[in-house]
């Protein structure tokens, strides 16, 4: 266990969790949401600090995140936990835990980050469940990397606090947030989050302010978010307050879970999808989980030239220099290059 960094005692030796946009009142004895966050005796304590449930060296393809460092491998690790429910959830037997599980393996921060060098990988991600369920593992663990020279991600839901975001901001080179859906509705009713406009917030504080890579993914459940209002909202959200240059990855569905009636999501609507991207003026909109599908590569929006190529999670770079197209110049929003160190605030 570790205290958490970020919470106020209250009366009664209850304790407001500060970590996630939850905001939990805990007391004593308790937990929050999130089931990884215990009140003992008025102090917050962090349930399973550096106790992993799956380590695994990844394509930097797989997070998904197709405009950083691409062709790289990344150490990857997942901890237990989760503050959404969601019921299309895909890895819901460490997320859905009651407790940190028995099966768990101890990893320091020190040791991913040897285990991270051993394997040849050029950064590490934090993953599988959402990482501010160990939020100080993976703060302590990322300013180990950044020293190292190695690369950090996170690939969360987004509902990480404006404050905890703040804390680990220097140490973070790239947010791959989900944007489930667009209406109040639809995240009450998948992940039973009552606030979820907080995440895109947080995501454009992420990108804006400690000018992290930021991708977006949006896995499309026929009759639940793949109406026009939501996929376009999401487009127009991107374009507006990220950049027309950040990724939109359109996932597709396939039945997991509490979510096992709905068929997979029909090809012809994930092309849908894209097209509204592109009709928001979004210049990246790649289809997942369709393999083989042309949108998986990487063509320049100015020149029409095909600068990465992707099937599956093969990549080859075929047009890149540096963060630019090689053929006409422009600059595509390609994190490559040196790792670099620490960001700095505004």
């Amino acid at each position: 266990m570790r205290e958490a960094l970020l919470y106020e005692k209250l009366s009664g030796a209850r304790v407001r969790c500060g970590i996630c946009q939850w905001r939990c009142i805990i007391l004593p004895d308790q937990t929050g949401v999130c089931r990884m966050y215990r009140n003992l005796q008025g102090t917050l304590q962090n349930l399973n600090y550096s106790l992993a449930s799956s380590l695994a060296v990844d394509p930097i393809e797989k997070k998904p995140l197709f405009h950083f460092y691409p062709g790289t491998k990344v150490f990857s690790l997942g901890g237990w936990g989760c503050n959404f429910h969601c019921a299309d959830c895909q890895n819901w037997e460490i997320s859905m835990v009651e407790d940190v599980m028995s099966g768990a393996r101890v990893v320091t921060p020190e040791q991913a980050v040897q285990l991270a060098k051993q394997y040849d990988c050029a950064g590490m991600a934090w993953t599988y469940n959402e990482p501010s369920m160990w939020f100080e593992y993976t703060l302590d663990s990322a300013r180990l990397a950044k020293k190292a020279g190695l690369y950090t991600v996170y690939v969360t839901n987004g509902y990480l606090s404006s404050e905890a975001l703040d804390m680990i901001g220097p140490y973070l080179d790239a947010w791959r947030v989900d944007v489930k859906g667009f209406t109040d509705g639809f995240y009450q009713q998948l992940a039973k989050i009552p606030h979820w406009r907080g995440i895109l917030e947080v995501a454009e504080r992420a990108r804006h302010k400690w000018h992290m890579h930021v991708e977006v993914v949006t896995n499309v459940i026929p009759t639940m978010n793949d109406d026009d209002d939501q996929l376009s909202g999401i487009a127009a959200w991107i374009a507006a307050k990220l950049g027309a240059d950040v990724p939109w990855h359109v996932t597709r569905y396939h039945p997991a879970f509490k979510i096992n009636q709905i068929p997979a999501t029909p090809l012809a609507t994930m092309e849908h999808a894209y097209a509204l991207g592109k009709q928001a003026g979004l210049k990246y909109v790649y289809l997942g989980n369709v393999s083989g599908h042309p949108s998986e590569n990487t063509d320049c929006p100015a020149c029409g030239q095909p600068v990465v190529k992707r099937l599956g999670y093969e990549t080859q770079v075929t047009g890149l220099n540096g963060s630019c197209c090689r053929f006409c110049g422009t600059d595509l929003n390609f994190r490559t290059g040196e790792i670099g160190g620490e960001g700095d605030e505004d």
